[in-house]
């Protein structure tokens, strides 16, 4: 008995270690969400379908998202973090292989759909795991660390699957091979975190309306509306900003998709390191009316036809991106209660997919008729107004209230809840 407690003991990992491997399934998770996104060209190519039909792929997956959301959403409240996580990353690992092996548009959509529930599943989980596991229970810590991984995973998938595309043997497939690599890796390591959740009910598989609790919902009105400022231009650049900046390019090279990614996602990541010690109020009032202002010179970019200016735009709305990105992270994350951890993260990546797969799919409407550049143009002066609307209501509200019991939890062994 001693001999097998002390084998289980070595296969738990410490509170750091444990924190981290909850923060990587977040990054790998949107790692792999960007993953595709340098490879649409090339499927156009080989399979002729329209943009409207590439918005729709990527679409799917942001319904699929939304579709696990409110399916299992709080399923590790019930069932425990590591069951959830494990199942998560396998289902990653099963979308991974339909890319890999996809023959026609219909594969692009299943694997997107698999890829969505998968991810959809584990943001969730992965959310409140790293609320559970870090070690001094710092929620304010949490929440830069979910927001750094989250922006630069987008980032850093883009780019690494562009370097793939373009210099890779076998393009359409070396970028999943990469990444079920590392799935397979982090799905090890996740198999040893220890559990948080001691308490475990019967699972409830059944639609549920997001439900965030009273003492929660002040924090949560202000996450969503920052939230809703960003990750809607998130998925306008991840749709058709690839194709975008090719076309003004003037290039087949797919670094340059890569690139405009990039330029969205590393100033969104590094932004949030700098300010990390803005109040969160402010952080999602000065971030939305940085974005509002990017996304203007985005427009007007387009008009001189200069990629180096959409780049420098495009700089200009990622650092404006992770300021409200990280406001509306920290401020939810210092007001969750331990029992509806992954119901309320649940809730606020409902917003988020929303914002992501409602601006892709009307800008995949409209793109056959009034042109790609065009589409960007007039959603890239929307996404300002809208930034810049809740960049007012932000500034205009009270700061949100912050005690010692939400700010920072009580401290505990990783083991428990």
């Amino acid at each position: 008995m001693n001999a097998i407690a002390t084998t289980q003991a070595r296969l738990t990992l410490g509170a750091r270690s444990s924190f981290a491997v909850a923060a990587s399934v977040i990054g790998l998770a949107l790692f792999a969400s960007a993953t595709p996104s340098p490879l649409y060209g090339l499927y156009q190519e080989r399979w002729h379908f329209s943009t409207l039909v590439l918005t729709l792929v990527y679409a799917v997956y942001a319904f699929g998202v939304l579709a696990a959301l409110l399916l299992v959403g709080r399923l590790s409240d019930d069932v425990g973090r590591r069951p959830v996580l494990a199942a998560s990353l396998a289902g990653l690992f099963g979308a991974g292989v339909l890319f890999a092996v996809a023959q026609s548009v219909g594969w692009l959509f299943a694997a997107r759909a698999v890829q969505g529930i998968t991810t959809g599943a584990a943001l969730g989980a992965a959310g409140a795991a790293m609320l559970d596991l870090h070690p001094r229970r710092d929620g304010a810590h949490a929440g830069l660390v979910n927001g750094v991984v989250s922006a630069g995973g987008i980032g850093v998938g883009a780019l690494v699957a562009s370097v793939l595309v373009q210099y890779a043997p076998d393009p359409r497939v070396t970028p999943f091979v990469v990444l079920l690599v590392l799935v397979g890796l982090t799905l090890l390591l996740t198999l040893a975190l220890p559990e948080p959740v001691v308490e475990r009910t019967r699972p409830r598989l059944r639609p549920q309306r997001p439900r965030v609790p009273a003492e929660s919902r002040r924090a949560f009105a202000l996450a969503a509306l920052a939230v809703l400022s960003s990750w809607s231009i998130a998925g306008l650049y991840l749709s058709l900003g690839p194709n975008l900046i090719t076309e003004l390019v003037h290039t087949t090279n797919r670094l340059a998709g890569g690139a405009s990614v990039l330029a969205l996602t590393l100033p969104a990541a590094v932004t949030q390191l700098v300010w990390q010690r803005l109040d969160p109020r402010r952080a999602a009032a000065y971030g939305s009316a940085v974005l509002a202002a990017g996304m203007a010179a985005t427009a007007a970019s387009l008009s001189t036809g200069s990629a180096a200016l959409f780049l420098a735009a495009s700089v200009v709305t990622g650092g404006g991106f992770g300021v409200a990105f990280m406001g509306a992270l920290r401020s939810l994350t210092q007001a969750v209660p331990e029992r509806h951890r992954a119901e309320v993260m649940s809730a606020f990546y409902v917003v988020a997919y929303f914002a992501i797969a409602l601006p892709a799919v009307a800008a995949g409407l409209a793109a056959p008729s009034l042109g790609l550049e065009p589409t960007f143009r007039i959603f890239s002066l929307a996404a300002a107004a809208l930034a810049l609307g809740l960049s007012l209501i932000a500034g205009r509200g009270e700061r949100a209230p912050r005690s010692a019991d939400t700010a920072r939890c009580r401290p505990s062994s990783p083991t428990t809840a």
